[in-house]
């Protein structure tokens, strides 16, 4: 009986100078020792940001299983505009999503959809720089924070761009709630479904980074973009 490799070298005739046998074998590859590295971006500027306060209690809880951290204050981050790569703001973003493994994305809902700023803060990602992509096969979290009841009209829209980013958003998410009772006054979260919720959800997102880091060029080698040279 022939194996899944075998059947992938014979698929060849049918797609010309292509096989699946490197791409399998590269990812018998053993995985990394050092901690994951992970981005946290929120979507509010105001002093009382509760999905800040949510990325802040999201960092906690990674640096306990093990996670180098990074938060990227958007404040002074200008409107994209497709010019300012220069800027200062931009720069450090631009640094920190290459440094990263994994990120985590939280933002308010605000009109049923995400806010300008978490927005803002993506759209200045580029797909590439250079020969870098800065996104492409990072493991990516999702958050919402809601003034009201529960939705998740944000975590959709935000599973949505990193799709696009060509990201892994892994499967679990979190939505709180009517935030602003959910924190206590130290800005760190009180204990709640809500709170357990954003534990699995960092736990899930530390376990797929260290799964995938280290496979990520195999799992974004696509044909279409290298086919002249195989």
């Amino acid at each position: 009986m022939s194996t899944f490799v075998d059947t992938a070298i014979i698929m060849t005739d049918y797609i010309p100078n292509h096989s699946l046998k490197g791409s399998i074998d590269a990812l018998d590859t053993p995985l990394s020792t050092h901690k994951p590295r992970i981005l946290l971006l929120y979507g509010s500027l105001r002093a009382e940001s509760y999905s800040r306060k949510a990325a802040l209690e999201a960092e906690k809880i990674l640096q306990q299983f093990g996670a180098e951290t990074r938060v990227f204050d958007p404040a002074e981050l200008p409107i994209f505009d497709r010019e300012n790569y220069d800027h200062p703001k931009v720069k450090e973003l631009h640094e920190l999503a290459i440094w990263s493994e994994g990120m985590v994305w939280s933002s308010p809902e605000i009109h049923g959809n995400i806010t300008s700023v978490i927005k803002n803060q993506i759209d200045w990602i580029p797909l590439s720089l250079g020969s870098v992509r800065p996104t492409q096969g990072r493991t990516l979290a999702v958050m919402q924070v809601s003034g009201g009841s529960q939705s998740f009209n944000a975590v959709n829209s935000l599973r949505l761009l990193g799709r696009w980013m060509r990201m892994f958003t892994i499967p679990n998410q979190s939505s709180v709630a009517k935030a602003w009772q959910e924190f206590n006054d130290d800005g760190s979260m009180k204990d709640s479904a809500y709170r357990d919720r954003i534990v699995d959800v960092m736990e899930e997102l530390f376990r797929f980074t260290i799964l995938l880091r280290d496979k990520v060029d195999v799992l974004t080698d696509r044909y279409s973009e290298n086919k002249d040279n195989h």
